[in-house]
């Protein structure tokens, strides 16, 4: 496997850094941070790849909330500067090599993937087999061991200045696991983790019909029996290899419905919203303050319904939420 190095000049380049501000920026013009660093943008910018050029820069302390939507989470950010900024310059190099390892089953965080296609593909294997195995990762963030993901960035990265702030990185979270939830990287380095779960279902154990979503992956085959036995070589893999222990591991029948991504997925190509899905959805519809949030929250959350509803089979949701009709009497208000 060949491996890259010479990345730093190209990481710290002022066309990079440049570029790493403007993506660090989208959607954050608002925040007092970016306006703060506004004033000053290009002595600020420097500043930041100074930084970097010297080795001055380490990765900040961590504010932390929790959130409980879809499930509870404790979510960690970094200041927008220098460490957004660094973060991004940083991937934008790095991630297109990683994303070159990553098998074509794999759809969280790569561009030209996503939910909708994981959502797909997964359907097109449910139409085409009788069982289906689904296991998740227990606590999966949490539990990314530093000293194991720093050996898998090794494989592909030999640059030692690009190495020296991957480490920061890595290391910034105290203790031996934990890649913080909030940060660009830890969804890239997850990805990277799980990659070598992907590689040994592809290489070894050869498993034809296969995908992951971040730390959910489901098999399908028309053999209960085999994926039995998968289920117990994923099992002693997770927890060797990576150090990490399934949460949930089941083979059930597709008949029965496939729960991913949001979705029911069932073999008469029939698609469902979850129920726990449908239920926060119309729990937030029907909020007795939901008339009197602001116009803009209103649009973009009903919207997003909509959005999630048309690739499913909605009918009864729809009609049960009135959703058509209190999307258009929000799109038409001033």
């Amino acid at each position: 496997m060949r491996r890259h190095g010479n990345l730093w000049p190209q990481i710290v380049h002022e066309d990079n850094i440049d570029l790493a501000y403007a993506r660090a920026r989208r959607g954050k013009a608002a925040l007092r941070g970016v306006i703060n660093f506004e004033k000053n943008e290009e002595a600020n910018l420097e500043k930041v790849r100074r930084a970097l050029v010297n080795k001055t820069f380490h990765t900040a302390h961590y504010t932390e909330h929790t959130v409980f939507e879809p499930k509870r989470r404790t979510i960690y950010a970094l200041p927008f500067s220098p460490d957004r900024i660094v973060q991004h310059a940083l991937m934008n190099i790095i991630a297109p090599i990683w994303t070159a390892l990553f098998i074509q089953e794999t759809y969280a965080c790569i561009e030209g993937r996503g939910l909708h296609a994981g959502s797909r593909k997964c359907m097109e294997y449910v139409r085409g087999n009788r069982y289906c195995l689904q296991s998740d990762i227990s606590k999966f963030y949490p539990s990314v061991n530093h000293e194991i993901l720093k050996e898998i960035v090794r494989k592909k990265i030999k640059c030692k200045d690009t190495l020296w702030l991957l480490d920061d990185i890595i290391d910034s979270f105290p203790g031996p696991t934990n890649v913080p939830i909030g940060n660009l990287t830890s969804q890239w380095l997850g990805n990277l983790y799980l990659n070598e779960l992907d590689q040994f279902v592809k290489h070894s154990l050869k498993i034809k019909c296969y995908l992951r979503y971040c730390d959910d992956f489901l098999a399908f085959d028309d053999d209960k029996a085999r994926l039995k036995d998968w289920r117990g070589a994923l099992r002693e893999f997770c927890d060797v290899r990576l150090a990490l222990s399934l949460s949930k591991s089941e083979v059930f029948p597709t008949s029965h419905g496939v729960d991913f991504l949001g979705y029911r997925h069932f073999p008469g190509g029939y698609l469902l919203l979850r129920k726990r899905t449908a239920r926060r959805l119309r729990k937030k519809m029907d909020a007795p303050d939901f008339s009197r949030r602001p116009l803009e929250y209103r649009r973009s959350f009903l919207a997003s319904v909509k959005g999630w509803a048309k690739h499913a089979n909605c009918r009864n949701f729809n009609k049960a939420t009135r959703l058509d009709e209190q999307f258009e009497a929000v799109r038409h208000l001033q």
